[in-house]
């Protein structure tokens, strides 16, 4: 099966020649970065390490480098596609538990969750807002997960087809969810480790962007 891995990176010369040195160690040659309008090197060492390298001319957001990055990978004929972070708060070693259940055909869409396996220093207050984001998710769309805002996940090329980003900012995380509901897609979360270090911690979402995000999936969902 070729897999291909994702990885979104705005501003992300600090990690990322790290991540894909653990990639290629690891075995995975088909890996995709999505520069999204970074104003350092990202790009320049993304292409050195040898990555496919596409770039936004400004910055729109995880969400579309993330669209950008699948619809690359499916015309490269993926037949799994694992969306990784450039950050280095994931574990390269992981990607073969996430990848599967996709592999076997167990189901269509493997997610990864920080809840199932380890969340290493995240801050409390982090920690209470994705608890809240889990309840959301099941208001909306009736889903049973314990992480709502994964960004490490594994889907079958016929998932990757079906679902649909629309979102070019981080309100993609519950356009998972919707796609998934909507397509029917088999799901299963994974345990993965998340680490938080000062860089992610600098670079990632604060607790309050995070409530912020879960308000605009509600409002989307019962107020247009």
């Amino acid at each position: 099966m070729k897999v291909f891995i994702v990885i979104p990176a705005y501003n992300e010369a600090g990690k990322i020649r790290r991540v894909l040195l653990k990639l290629k160690k690891n075995s995975y040659k088909n890996i995709i970065v999505v520069d999204d309008g970074s104003k350092d090197c990202t790009a320049k060492i993304a292409e050195e390490s040898g990555a496919y390298v596409l770039k936004h001319v400004i910055n729109r957001g995880q969400g579309a480098a993330l669209k950008t990055g699948i619809d690359y990978a499916l015309e490269k004929k993926a037949d799994i596609i694992v969306t990784f972070d450039a950050d280095d708060q994931f574990m390269v070693k992981e990607i073969k538990d996430i990848i599967c259940p996709v592999a076997k055909g167990e189901v269509d869409i493997a997610l990864g969750s920080r809840f199932l396996g380890k969340a290493v220093n995240i801050p409390f207050l982090k920690k209470m807002v994705l608890k809240l984001g889990i309840f959301v998710v099941f208001l909306l769309y009736g889903i049973n997960i314990t992480d709502s805002q994964g960004g490490f996940r594994a889907m079958s090329r016929k998932a990757s087809q079906r679902i649909n980003l629309t979102a070019d900012r981080m309100e993609h995380a519950a356009e998972f969810f919707s796609e998934i509901m909507r397509n029917k897609l088999k799901y299963r979360e994974v345990p993965i480790t998340v680490r938080y270090d000062t860089y992610a911690l600098k670079k990632g979402q604060n607790w309050s962007d995070s409530f912020g995000l879960g308000m605009k999936m509600l409002f989307n969902k019962y107020m247009r």
